[in-house]
């Protein structure tokens, strides 16, 4: 299968894009954590193809300040089907709006017998979302309203939630008020 790849500058960090033909398989903040979950990117070309351009796109208009259709990038993260459920959840969480690890549990748990609070490895799964931004991991909070942790940093976390929702407002604690 033959990768893609290419560099885009935001307002927050360079963030490498990683793509097949028809998806986009990876989006990252260059210095975050788990970069580039385990692709080889230094072996991969530099080239942008349809996803890619797609995603450029996308990028672009997100931090120019809009509410981009995630829809419109063709996307394929390459994660357990635990985390595929995780992650699917997570792209419903609309822009500009929050949802704690907790509620992500019972969301990916609805219609079952038996649930329980599954928050420790909803959390694993979040933290490694290989497509950063276009599935919103930075959305998630903890249940007491903490900005928890974030592959990408919290200060990077706080700043793409005040982006989306300029009302948010943060204590000296990271605490969403």
């Amino acid at each position: 299968m033959t990768l893609y790849k290419t560099l885009y500058q935001s307002q927050l960090g360079s963030i490498t894009l990683l793509s097949n033909q028809h998806y986009l398989l990876g989006l990252w903040f260059n210095d975050q954590k788990y970069f580039g979950a385990n692709y080889q990117l230094t072996s991969v070309k530099s080239s942008v193809n349809k996803p890619i351009k797609l995603a450029l796109n996308w990028l672009s208009a997100y931090f120019a300040g809009q509410n981009p259709d995630p829809q419109t990038v063709p996307i394929k993260p390459n994660v357990s089907v635990f985390s595929q459920q995780v992650l699917k959840e997570l792209q419903k969480v609309p822009y500009g709006e929050l949802v704690t690890y907790k509620e992500l549990s019972e969301r990916v748990q609805k219609g079952q017998k038996d649930k329980v609070n599954k928050a420790r490895a909803i959390g694993a799964a979040v933290k490694h979302n290989p497509i950063s931004l276009i599935i919103p991991c930075h959305r998630v909070i903890g249940s007491n309203g903490s900005l928890t942790g974030y592959a990408g940093g919290l200060d990077r976390k706080r700043a793409l939630l005040k982006m989306e929702n300029p009302q948010i407002k943060f204590s000296q604690q990271l605490a969403f008020l």
